[in-house]
Parts: C-alpha cells; sequence; structure tokens
C-alpha cells in the first residue's frame, strides 16, 4: 500500500497508497436472521441522481467537452508528453533557484524564519511533478505518455538525491533549529515539518563525511534496483507441477473439476497444473486426495536459489544502509518517526495481539482438524497441514451483513455522498470534463464540495479495468494541499537567460491557486486519482454490479481521498495522507466499518424503501483467526528479516520463516517451501508490515467507543474531522488517538501505550461477539 516512497528530506512525494486483496485481508462472513424495519426515507438530490447516471449509465452527459480543451488535470501545458519533459527541466531550474536562496538564509534573519517554509515549497514544487509522473506512467494508456513520465520522474528523482544529502541544506536548517529566538517563531505544524526534514537529513548520512556519504547514496541505489528485481521475482509464474487424472477423483467442486477431467479424458496425458491458476484454487478446495494438494502447494510456494539470493541481498544492503547511519538495524532506521518508535515496541504489540488471537485461532484449527479426522476415518486427530486449510474451510466470497440487493457502482458513490453529507457537511459531484484534462474516456471527475466552502479538491476515478491497467486498487495523491498566499516567490530570484523556463513552472503552479470563501489565505486545493478494476458498463449488460468486496475496497479508498481533501494544512510535507505509516491506513479502514452499520446501508437507497434489520447472532468462519493469525506471523517475519540478525554473514530467510512457524505458528512449515520471495510487502513496507493490523486494532476502538452507536451523527463526524482528519501528519498520532478516545494514557506513545492496543479486541479479526 504504500510503495515507491523515496522517504527521504525532500523526496518526500505523496504516498500511492495500493491495496491487493488477498487471503491475508479475507474480512469476516456471517450469517444472520433478518426482519424488516421502515428507514426514514431520504429523497433523492440532484447531486445523487447524477451520480448514479454518472457511473451507471455508458451515455452520460458528463464527459469531456471537445470545445474546451487543456492539457492533464487542467494543466494548459500538459497537452502531449513532450511537455511533461519540458516541465521536468523547467522545475529543476527554479528548484536550483529556490535551493540558492535557502543556502544564503544566514545573510538576514527574515530570511531564516522562511527556511522551513521554503523548504517545504521546495519540497512541493518537485513532489509536485513527480506525483503526477507517478500517475502517468501507471495509468495512461499511451507508451508515449508512459515514456515521458519515466523520463520526467527520474530526472527530478535524480536532481532530489543530490539535494537529500546536501550538506549545505542541512546546516541551514541546523542554524534555525538550534536558534531558540527562531523556533519560538514557528507554529507547532511548521515545528513538525521541520523536523522531518532534520530527521530525514539524518538518515540521509547528511552528518557523515563525503565517502561515508557517497556510500550512502550507493547504497540506496542499491536497494532500489534489488527491489524492482526483488517484485519482479515475486509476481513471476512459478513452475507447474503435474496432476494424473486419477488424483482429481471425488472432487467437491463440480463445475471446475468436471472440465479438468474431461481435458484429461481427451487428452489421455496427466494435467500440468500452473499455481495461481483457477485449476491449482479448484485443487487446493476440491481434491479429496491429500499428495496432489501437497504438490501445488509445494510448487506454488517454492523459490529458485536466484530468487531467495535476491531477496537476502536486498535485506543484507538496507543493513549496511542503516549501520552507515549509526542505527542497530534496518527496522530501528525505519520505525524512529513512525508510531511504533522502535522495533521493540512492534514486538510488544505483536506479541500481544498473538497472545489475544491465539485461543480462537487454535479453536478453528482444532474445528479442521476434525473435519479430517472425519474426513479421514482416524482414531485420533491428525495434524492440519499448510495444504489441508483451503480444502477443510474453503474461502467464500465475502459477504454483505444483511441481504442486499445488487449494488451498482453509482448506487455506492451515491451513498458515499449521502454518508460524507452527514457527518462532514462535505458531498460528491460530477463535473465536466475538458478535452485532454483526463487520460481516458473512462476517467470520471468529481468536485468534493463543502457546504460552507464550496469546492475543496477534485476525484479523478478510473474505476474500470483494461488491458495494460494495474490490477488492484489504488489511491493517487497528485496534489497535495498547502497554503501559497505566504510564499514569498517575488524573492527568489532568476537565472539570465532561463526566463521562459521559470515561467513555465509558475504557470503550472498557478492552476493549483483557490481562494476558499470565509477562510483566510490561498490554497492549493487537493487533487487525487483512485484506481480500481470493476467491469465497464455497457448498453448490453446494464450498469456495474459490485460485489461486496469491491463495495469494501471502494470504500477503503474514499477513506484515503477524504483524508486528502479534509487534512487541510499549511505545509504539504504533513497534509492529508502525508502522515506515519502507521497511521495512514486508520482512516480508511474505520471506512470500512460503517458498512457494518445498517443506518449507513440505508443510504444505498434511493427510494427510501424497506431496508432488512439485522438480529439473532453471529457465525463467524471458523478459518479467519487463522488467516488473521497468518498475517501476525508475517508481521513477525518483516521484523526479523529487517533486524541484525539479517547482517549475519550465514543469514538465511528460509531457515527463519521455518523456524518462526514451527516455534510461534498453528501449522507447520513445509520443507522445500520459502514463500518469503513472493511476500512483496517486503520492499515497499519494509519493517512496517505491522502497519496493517496495527491501524486496524485502532480503527476497530475508534469505531466502537466513537461512531458504533450513532454513525450518522454530525457532531461526532465533526470531531473527527477536527481532530483526526484536518491535522494529516501535522500532530503526532498517538496524542490526536488520545484526545479522540478520552484515554490519556495513549498520549506517551510508549511501549505500554503500543501494548494496549495489542490488547484490543479486533472484533472484525477475530470473530467475536459485539459487531455492529
Amino acid at each position: 500500500m504504500l510503495p515507491s516512497k523515496l522517504g527521504t528530506v525532500l523526496a518526500r512525494p505523496a504516498k500511492r497508497i495500493l491495496h491487493f486483496h488477498g487471503y491475508q485481508t479475507r474480512l469476516v462472513r456471517s450469517r444472520t436472521l433478518a426482519t424488516q424495519t421502515k428507514f426514514p426515507t431520504i429523497p433523492a438530490s440532484a447531486d445523487d441522481i447524477a451520480l448514479v447516471s454518472l457511473f451507471d449509465h455508458p451515455s452520460s452527459g458528463f464527459k469531456s467537452n471537445p470545445y474546451s480543451t487543456t492539457g492533464l488535470f487542467g494543466h494548459p501545458s500538459l497537452t502531449h508528453p513532450d511537455a511533461l519533459i519540458s516541465l521536468a527541466d523547467a522545475t529543476v531550474v527554479r528548484a536550483k533557484i529556490l535551493t540558492e536562496r535557502i543556502l544564503r538564509a544566514r545573510e538576514s534573519r527574515d530570511e531564516l524564519l522562511k527556511v522551513v517554509k521554503n523548504l517545504d515549497r521546495l519540497s512541493d514544487m518537485l513532489c509536485g511533478v513527480i506525483d503526477l509522473s507517478e500517475l502517468v506512467r501507471n495509468a495512461h494508456p499511451d507508451q508515449t505518455w508512459i515514456g515521458a513520465a519515466n523520463h520526467a520522474y527520474e530526472t527530478l528523482c535524480e536532481f532530489m538525491n543530490v539535494l537529500n544529502t546536501h550538506v549545505g541544506l542541512y546546516e541551514v536548517l541546523k542554524f534555525v533549529m538550534t536558534d531558540p529566538s527562531i523556533v519560538s517563531t514557528l507554529s507547532p505544524e511548521a515545528y513538525k515539518t521541520a523536523l522531518i526534514f532534520w530527521l530525514d537529513f539524518e538518515k540521509s548520512a547528511i552528518d557523515l563525511p563525503a565517502e561515508q556519504r557517497q556510500k550512502f547514496v550507493s547504497l540506496s541505489s542499491d536497494i532500489l534496483v534489488l527491489g524492482r528485481e526483488f517484485l519482479n521475482q515475486a509476481n513471476t509464474a512459478r513452475p507447474p507441477t503435474t496432476i494424473k487424472p486419477s488424483e482429481l477423483s471425488g472432487l467437491k467442486d463440480k463445475g471446475m473439476g468436471v472440465r479438468l477431467q474431461l481435458q484429461a479424458q481427451f487428452t489421455q496425458r496427466d494435467l500440468l497444473i500452473y499455481p495461481g491458476s483457477l485449476q491449482a484454487q479448484m485443487i487446493m478446495r476440491s481434491v479429496p486426495s491429500e499428495e496432489p494438494r501437497r504438490r501445488v502447494y509445494i510448487a506454488a510456494n517454492s523459490s529458485t536459489p536466484e530468487q531467495i539470493k535476491i531477496l537476502e541481498k536486498l535485506l543484507q544492503k538496507r543493513g549496511e544502509l542503516a549501520k552507515l547511519v549509526r542505527r542497530e538495524s534496518y527496522a530501528a532506521m525505519a520505525l524512529d518517526d513512525k508510531m511504533a518508535k522502535s522495533p521493540a515496541n512492534v514486538q510488544y504489540f505483536l506479541d500481544a495481539l498473538l497472545e489475544h488471537t491465539r485461543p480462537f485461532a487454535q479453536k478453528a484449527l482444532h474445528t479442521l482438524s476434525t473435519r479430517k479426522q472425519l474426513h479421514h476415518g482416524t482414531s485420533s486427530l491428525p495434524i492440519i497441514q499448510a495444504w489441508d486449510r483451503d480444502f477443510y474451510c474453503p474461502p467464500e466470497p465475502p459477504a454483505p451483513p444483511i441481504p442486499l440487493p445488487p449494488l451498482t457502482l453509482g448506487t455506492v458513490f451515491m451513498g458515499l455522498s449521502r454518508l460524507f453529507q452527514h457527518l462532514y457537511g462535505i458531498s460528491l459531484r460530477p463535473a465536466n470534463s475538458s478535452s485532454g484534462e483526463v487520460w481516458h474516456s473512462d476517467v470520471h471527475k468529481l468536485e468534493v464540495v463543502d457546504e460552507e466552502k464550496g469546492v475543496i479538491g477534485w476525484i479523478y476515478a478510473d474505476l474500470f479495468a483494461r488491458r495494460g491497467k494495474p490490477t488492484g486498487a489504488a489511491h493517487y495523491t497528485v496534489r497535495c494541499s498547502r497554503r501559497i498566499d505566504d510564499d514569498d516567490e517575488f524573492n527568489d530570484g532568476t537565472i539570465q537567460g532561463q526566463e521562459l523556463r521559470i515561467q513555465e513552472s509558475q504557470q503550472f503552479e498557478a492552476v493549483k491557486r483557490h481562494r476558499l470563501p470565509g477562510q483566510d489565505g490561498i490554497y492549493q486545493l487537493p487533487l487525487v486519482v483512485l484506481l480500481c478494476e470493476f467491469r465497464r458498463p455497457s448498453i448490453t449488460r446494464g450498469p456495474t454490479v459490485l460485489e461486496w468486496h469491491e463495495v469494501t475496497t471502494l470504500f477503503h479508498e474514499m477513506g484515503h481521498a477524504m483524508h486528502s481533501m479534509i487534512g487541510r494544512t499549511e505545509y504539504q510535507n504533513v497534509s492529508g495522507t502525508r502522515c506515519a505509516t502507521d497511521f495512514v491506513e486508520l482512516p480508511s479502514i474505520l471506512m470500512e466499518h460503517f458498512l457494518n452499520s445498517l443506518t449507513v446501508l440505508s443510504l444505498f437507497d434511493m427510494e427510501g424503501t424497506s431496508a432488512p434489520r439485522q438480529i439473532g447472532n453471529h457465525h463467524a468462519d471458523p478459518c479467519h483467526s487463522i488467516d488473521t493469525y497468518s498475517q501476525i506471523l508475517l508481521a513477525a517475519v518483516d521484523q526479523i528479516y529487517h533486524s541484525p540478525a539479517a547482517h549475519e554473514p550465514h543469514f538465511d530467510s528460509t531457515a527463519e520463516l521455518a523456524n518462526l512457524h514451527n516455534t510461534r505458528g498453528l501449522i507447520p512449515h513445509v520443507p522445500g517451501t520459502s514463500f518469503q520471495t513472493q511476500f512483496g510487502h517486503l520492499f515497499g513496507y519494509g519493517a512496517t508490515y505491522y502497519s496493517y493490523l496495527f491501524d486496524r486494532a485502532i480503527a476497530s476502538r475508534v469505531w466502537q467507543n466513537v461512531f458504533s452507536k450513532d454513525p450518522l451523527n454530525r457532531e461526532t463526524g465533526e470531531k473527527y474531522k477536527r481532530e483526526v482528519l484536518r491535522y494529516g501528519g501535522g500532530k503526532d498520532p498517538w496524542k490526536i488517538l488520545s484526545t479522540l478516545l478520552a484515554a490519556p494514557e495513549l498520549g506517551g506513545g510508549d511501549a505500554e501505550a503500543m501494548r494496549e492496543v495489542g490488547r484490543w479486541k479486533i472484533e472484525d479479526e477475530v470473530g467475536l461477539p459485539g459487531r455492529h
């Protein structure tokens, strides 16, 4: 969910938050009885009707206007790929001018007072083009645009690598931060931004001799190269395994199983089953014979020596990087600016969560063992092996808490807009886009409208699957919120002969500026893109009907989007989702909880007709606790791989994985397997994979204590907006939680606070009673 973060000093482009929905994040299913009750009728507004029309009908009138032309995202210059390359070059010229101004700041006190603002402005100047390029190279269908975006991205990242190890910039910031008379003038948000720069400079080996700084740059480049290789290898198809036709007898799944049997009979030969294929999934879920399931499992979780070597070299280089900047391990280096603060605190959290979850997981495992005993007719309970899990507890698609009519994409967007209206006084409104403003005809533009301030940002929704588009769901912050009326650009200076380049960059920035009614100052308004892969509506098939897991995905991504929209800060380095990695998922996971509320589900009903009311008891998926426990073990593996142990010359990632599963796991490690080479989050979330579980625990507590009794209460929504979303990363998240939950014991964010979060019952994850 947060890959490709450059993460040092000025290299803080907005986070691209990706989500892949696999077995580790399966949702609990429940079966309930239902009766009918009448909810209050909610009259459909014009915006409601427009949202449904926009997403459900291909002939919607909200299309590009051929008579109004512009460039991408309304920037007049970005009408062709070469313009993006030119913009990157112009941005470097202007960034050099601003860098020189910062370096001269000690010449006057007035300039010293502007150093933090100018550093943030320099960061925004560069990241504004990097973030746009990141979106284009991932979403644009035209290879020429993708090539231009890659060129612009690499040009600006290369320049930022120079700034990240620029001793002069560090010394100016150090001068500012060690002068009490200057520090006293900084607002809390400005001081937080300055600390971010300070810490990131130190992480970049800025206070080391030149030779070691060069070593830091070299190691950082090696890590990026190895990371890309690791991800490529993680996505490489594993070799097939051979299954004999006779091994397919007695299948539970008659559909796919019959087709496979007919294929085997027709060809009169053994079947080649590729890991990850539908055939492999069918075998794991439906074949009674244990041996073919064992072979398919091993094939799916095997690695070549080269794949393991790439991962272990990546971990080794990260360890070297950490040692270079005087950290005990890469985990220690990665965590010192997170909520957890240290590897020890993460371990406190994981240990508490393991202790809490283990009894439920063991009970579920006993259920599976009983099923296996009945299946084989043995006198004693057999051991559940890794290849047994799907057969004795086959995955079921996530289902809503109550029976619902088919939910179209437009209906769900209408429900989201109504929810935001109730909570924040904010709604979603379709908007026309000009020709050239979007990169594909699938893309729809939405205005985010505050009832008092008017338009406060834009969401570009690219929601339908197409060839070449990335899989999974993603939230891109293309533009962060930032106050800009006090930028003082006039005193930046110039470079003779570069006036046109400077003007080009300034015109790009001018499009971002807006003055909101009733608000002091001029702000750069946020702009985000949502990427999903839903089925496209058509004349013949009708509107896009979402599966329940797709509804959950959309609610999750819109949680990120509203964080970006409402996070109204003066500094872009702390705007919206620019916050600690182990805090950024809280708003999005909390949005998933709203789907457990019958009151919220009634918002999907345009006519205000009868909706069922849930009664009876929940019957949780007996395997869900096993999956949760497995995810905790993945977080533990991530910590081990980024601990001092990874620095040892004979470090063996497979042996460490096996030891963890055999000592703290539920199901024995299978010799010959090495799943770690497919655990792609080891790169994007190095040492912070625990964040998913951590934020899920917090979101559960926030839902239960703040929202569950009255989920549409405006006063509660305003409090959450005021105490959480508005700050982005500009306030200590522990203090935010302490205030929101009225829990002063959390304010210090110490080891006991981590243990406390670990002890919280995560009803969504372990299937405990009490979900609302």
